[in-house]
């Protein structure tokens, strides 16, 4: 499975982006597919989870009740629609694809799949 995510970009605090996922690969949907983020400095962390079939979701905390993921099998894509955006927000957003997504990484190589990230800049 190869990913690449897009939508990235500047948005001020309040705002929204939608960032897409295209993923290549007949196997896509038997994989849980989840968006991560790195913010300078920091470690990269968990933002959301969909399951291979759409069945099921699970948020980080911080983005709860603002951040909405989806997925579209027919298409081989997942979204994150990203609402109510602040500026701690700012960080590189990484999708990412496995039989299981952990919620919490030491290192990339707990994921087997990841696509280059994309920038999402909000300022205040």
């Amino acid at each position: 499975v190869q990913l690449q995510a897009s939508g990235g970009g500047l948005v001020q605090a309040g705002g929204s982006l939608r960032l897409s996922c295209a993923a290549s690969g007949r196997t896509f949907s038997y994989y849980d597919m989840g968006w991560f983020r790195q913010a300078p400095g920091k470690e990269r962390e968990f933002v959301a989870v969909v399951s291979w079939n759409g069945g099921s979701t699970d948020y980080a905390d911080s983005v709860k009740g603002r951040f909405t993921i989806s997925r579209d099998n027919a298409k081989n894509t997942v979204y994150l629609q990203m609402n109510s955006l602040k500026p701690e927000d700012t960080a590189v957003y990484y999708c990412a694809a496995d039989r299981s997504l952990p919620r919490v990484i030491r290192s990339t190589n707990d994921i087997r799949y990841w696509g280059k990230g994309t920038l999402v800049t909000v300022s205040s």
